[in-house]
């Protein structure tokens, strides 16, 4: 990519805007980091220490009063703003990556999704987790047939904090868009699709664990996919023992991987991409296994090697999309696909019932 980068505004600058996505956009060839919203005054000094040369504003209007001067805007505000900030961004005639979750309903997400098709402008949603490092080597061991057809799926995004925090995340108002199942969920649901395929029922449970806890903290889905595989999916803030991060079980071979991806653990410390000269790997030690009729835990099969996360590749494809006509790396209708597990989820959890989609 050759040219003067795409000026990005940022709206929000808390753990999403600061932690992720102003670090990747910067460290992306083809894009330039202008400004960043956001009402707080700490956090705007911040910004401004972290990236020298940007601009603040306090308020999305004063950001799209200059959408002549901007090329792209990333909203990774609170959830409950999403589908009102992407709408004018797109009506200003602006592409837009949104955080996930893009909306808190289906039909929302495709909304967007249609306004920006008829504007012809490009909307993309950040679901980093595709970049992790367990799910692109699990990914390459599906394509290499590496487990057979595979008959189950399972994925923990499991956390000990037996505390709330409170904050809009935790908050019981449904307006707000918070609890693990639309935000750990959001994750682990779209990894889901993206492996096996669309759902053909979904099952769910949620509970409020700790005390004081006024959203879901502790919540199972089960989706049945078109294709027959099944996929258990756990989000949890009350796990005082981690399970395996996949347990992935097939006709000729199991994959089980315990850890989280260390890019996030990386971008909190203050470490960059392109800085960082084993960006996105882990040690050997926390390779997962492959193999058949024994655990792993006891020496069971053989380690296989980590692929190294790559979470610079969701801007680098976005760059591309805009600067040369690549391809969307995450659309609207994706995420809307997710969006409509999520609500059966929270339905199935309510009735006790699986919900056909």
């Amino acid at each position: 990519m050759t040219g003067t980068p795409l000026r990005v505004g940022l709206v929000g600058y808390g753990l999403a805007g600061s932690v992720f996505h102003a670090p990747l956009i910067a460290a992306t060839e083809g894009l330039a980091l202008d400004t960043v919203v956001t009402s707080n005054p700490e956090r705007q000094a911040q910004a401004r220490a972290e990236f020298p040369a940007v601009r603040t504003v306090a308020t999305p209007d004063e950001l799209l009063d200059r959408a002549a001067e901007l090329d792209l805007i990333v909203i990774a505000s609170p959830n409950k703003t999403h589908v009102a900030l992407a709408t004018a961004a797109l009506k200003a005639g602006l592409p837009v990556v949104v955080d996930k979750p893009i909306a808190g309903t289906a039909a929302e997400a495709r909304e967007l999704a249609a306004l920006a098709e008829d504007r012809g402008l490009l909307l993309s949603v950040f679901q980093n987790r595709r970049w992790d490092n367990d799910f692109l080597t699990l990914r390459g061991l599906l394509a290499d047939g590496e487990l057979g057809d595979v008959w189950r799926f399972e994925s923990r995004f499991e956390r000990w904090r037996p505390q709330t925090k409170g904050g809009w995340r935790e908050s019981g108002d449904p307006a707000e868009i918070g609890g693990l199942l639309y935000d750990l969920g959001s994750h682990v649901v779209d990894q889901a699709l993206v492996l096996f395929g669309p759902a053909a029922s979904v099952y769910a449970e949620t509970d409020l664990r700790r005390p004081g806890a006024e959203a879901d903290d502790d919540t199972f889905i089960a989706i049945t996919h078109t294709n027959g595989v099944r996929s258990h999916l756990y989000v949890s803030a009350t796990t005082a023992q981690l399970g395996p991060r996949f347990r992935v079980l097939g006709s000729k071979a199991g994959y089980v991987k315990y850890g989280l991806d260390p890019q996030e653990a990386a971008l909190k410390e203050g470490e960059r991409p392109g800085t960082a000269a084993e960006w996105g790997r882990e040690p050997e030690s926390l390779w997962g296994r492959v193999g058949a009729g024994e655990s792993p835990l006891t020496g069971g099969g053989h380690a296989q090697p980590t692929l190294p996360g790559d979470y610079p590749a969701y801007y680098a494809a976005v760059a591309k999309a805009l600067l040369d006509g690549g391809p969307n790396p995450v659309t609207a209708l994706e995420a809307a696909a997710a969006l409509d597990v999520l609500e059966a989820a929270r339905r199935s959890a309510h009735d006790g019932v699986a919900v056909k989609l």
